[in-house]
């Protein structure tokens, strides 16, 4: 078996036998004495001026392959100590799975509704501009995750297997593409039937899954955990919780407060999202007029100091769709996501400013400082958008140039788009920021730099603006033992990967404790 890498043609990357006689001449060996070939890693390269499909290839040479193995045996539970999961996001999902690999129960209890019954809500959101406090686009079975894309791409190398995680995605029916591809994504048309096979392997190794239950106490005794509380006055009993709920399960955050259990604040990021035109992100990463076929929608990554603080994208969507992602009625929040086939007409990305304590006004040692910010500017988007989901919009130009848009182009944003001035939306020290980053992107990126984008306010659930601390090495709330915080929501995780891998460590840590 020889590892190689191979340069190919956007219309030969998918040609098994034109990559096998590329793969043939780099090694000097005839056609015929490949027996098999699997690709490991795939990306595109656009930096020339022909774009072209990089691979990291495994060639067998007179020889059979070494399968794949993708199947992993899950235990039954059924009768194994419990470890209750609280939040049924990408944190919560695959913690449960790993605590069955580690030979315990768990029972994740999720305030939202199943991916089936969640639909209905989304519409709800969408078309009338109804937002469900229990069910909408953070909360429900899968988390944002299940609605925001299902972008895998992660730096977080560090800190557990990744291709477990993404092995894991491919047993429950995700394309085997995700293995290999730099950029990793599964479409948020895909996710829904991948996190309710996850959700049936759960089941059938004898563990628990309840919707429509929210926990509103952490029970303790001596400082450890007994169990939680519901909404209901039903207790569910655990010498182990992991805390998975997400980033905006505000009242989370003020029950640990309330029980004195500790939480801190922390710095998050937060500005608008912007549109372009897909064709328009097309031109200037691949260098050309138009896009060909064997291409998939291109995407950017930009970032700019500004006056001492980072302005950077986040979350980019290529072929994507703006969605509206309150948690609470009169509250504006942006967020994008992608179908798996990326054919929208429209690119869509965060572009966000970071945020620190020392930038809002009050009492640095108050855990809520940042999170009645990230509120209150949610608010004041809903006002300036005048009720109904309605977002408050802006073309780029007009923006930089201090003048309410004539009019706003066509979108993907379904509640609607109203004109405004966004500097009577955003604080000073965002607005002009942002006002400063934007020609200078335009400079990084032909084309960028347009009135035909379309700034969208505002993109402020980037990650938690509270963090619940825990111990280093055993993962746990340094007060209570047993309490895991986990995840986007507790601080430490910023996206599907990440969220993932924290849930699989903390259930690790946790079986640990309760064996």
């Amino acid at each position: 078996m020889k590892e190689i890498e191979i340069v190919c043609k956007p219309h030969e990357h998918e040609d098994a036998e034109a990559i096998k006689r590329l793969a043939a001449t780099k090694l000097n060996v005839p056609v015929k004495h490949i027996t098999d070939l699997k690709i490991r890693k795939r990306s595109i390269d656009a930096r020339g001026r022909n774009v072209v499909y990089r691979m990291h290839v495994q060639v067998f040479v007179n020889e059979p392959a070494i399968p794949d193995v993708f199947n992993i045996q899950y235990p039954s539970v059924t009768n194994k100590k419990p470890v209750i999961i609280v939040g049924a996001g990408p944190a919560g999902i695959f913690a449960a799975l790993q605590c069955i690999l580690d030979g315990c129960k768990p029972i994740i209890l999720e305030r939202g509704k199943d991916v089936k019954q969640r639909r209905r809500d989304l519409a709800n959101i969408n078309k009338q501009g109804l937002v469900n406090p229990e069910s909408n686009y953070c909360f429900g079975e899968g988390g944002a995750g299940t609605y925001s894309d299902g972008k895998l791409y992660t730096r977080s190398t560090k800190r557990g297997d990744v291709n477990q995680v993404l092995k894991m995605f491919v047993e429950h029916g995700a394309d085997q593409d995700i293995l290999i591809d730099a950029r990793p994504h599964i479409g948020t048309n895909k996710l829904p039937q991948i996190i309710t096979a996850m959700r049936e392997t759960i089941l059938n190794a004898g563990g628990e899954f309840i919707f429509d239950t929210r926990v509103t106490e952490i029970l303790t005794g001596f400082g450890k955990i007994t169990g939680v509380k519901t909404a209901t006055g039903e207790v569910f009993n655990a010498d182990v919780v992991i805390l998975a709920t997400g980033h905006s399960a505000r009242d989370v955050f003020e029950m640990l407060h309330r029980q004195n259990i500790l939480v801190e604040a922390k710095p998050f990021a937060l500005g608008v999202r912007i549109e372009h035109p897909q064709e328009i992100i097309d031109k200037a990463q691949y260098h050309c007029d138009t896009r060909g076929p064997y291409l998939p929608p291109s995407y950017y990554s930009l970032v700019e100091q500004v006056d001492g603080r980072g302005v950077f994208s986040f979350c980019m969507c290529p072929g994507g769709i703006i969605a509206p992602c309150a948690t609470e009625p009169n509250e504006i929040v942006v967020n994008g996501w992608s179908p798996s086939k990326r054919n929208n007409p429209f690119a869509n990305s965060g572009t966000v400013v970071q945020i620190n304590l020392e930038d809002v006004a009050g009492n640095d040692n108050d855990p809520f400082k940042l999170l009645r910010f990230q509120q209150s500017i949610e608010q004041v988007a809903f006002t300036a958008g005048g009720g109904n989901l309605v977002a408050p919009g802006q073309r780029m130009i007009d923006f930089v140039e201090g003048r309410v848009s004539t009019d706003i182009p066509k979108n993907s944003y379904l509640p609607g788009v109203k004109s405004t001035d966004l500097k009577e939306v955003l604080p000073a020290w965002i607005h002009q920021r942002l006002q400063k980053a934007l020609p200078a992107f335009g400079r990084k990126m032909k084309g960028y730099y347009t009135n035909d984008a379309l700034l969208v306010g505002v993109e402020s659930r980037t990650s938690s603006p509270v963090k619940i601390p825990r111990d280093r090495d055993t993962l746990q709330h340094p007060q209570v033992q047993g309490l895991y915080p986990c995840g986007e929501g507790a601080g430490y995780a910023g996206g599907i990967i990440s969220a993932a891998i924290d849930g699989m460590n903390c259930a690790q840590e946790a079986a640990k404790l309760i064996a």
